[in-house]
């Protein structure tokens, strides 16, 4: 098993270069594993570091190495999310997670999992499936 690592949170109230960084920006990527152990010893020898376990949200990841303002990423166990499909990115979604959801349907998407909380001062998240058949992450500070 992968030794705990230090996971940064972002911090809640973002400095004005922060801001401009994140609003033009991907903030996060998941890269899917059907073999969560497996794919974390993979990634870990191949790029000599630690992966730090966790769980935010309904499934478990393992979270590369990476200092803000850097964008971070994981690997990822979930039926949803299937190896092969390619990387699951994030896009920004301030000032309001919610605004973006409600136009996600009528512009031909659909929401494939709904807003997530995720722990004190990192946000929230959901994921949705865009006209093409692309699943897509937005991520908000709140």
């Amino acid at each position: 098993m992968a030794a705990t690592a230090t996971i940064p949170a972002p911090t809640p109230t973002l400095s004005p270069e922060r801001q401009r960084q994140r609003d033009s920006r991907v903030v996060w990527f998941e890269i899917p594993a059907a073999d969560f152990d497996r794919a974390i010893r993979f990634y870990e020898a191949v790029f000599a570091t630690t992966l730090a376990r966790a769980q935010f949200g309904p499934e478990p990841i393992a979270v590369f190495p990476y200092e803000a303002p850097a964008i971070g990423g994981c690997l990822i166990q979930a039926g949803s999310l299937q190896p092969g499909r390619g990387p699951l990115p994030y896009l920004n979604a301030d000032p309001s997670l919610e605004a973006v959801l409600g136009r996600i349907e009528s512009a031909g998407g659909r929401i494939v999992l709904p807003r997530t909380e995720l722990p004190a001062g990192m946000g929230c998240f959901a994921r949705f499936e865009d006209s093409e058949g692309n699943l897509v992450g937005i991520h908000a500070m709140r």
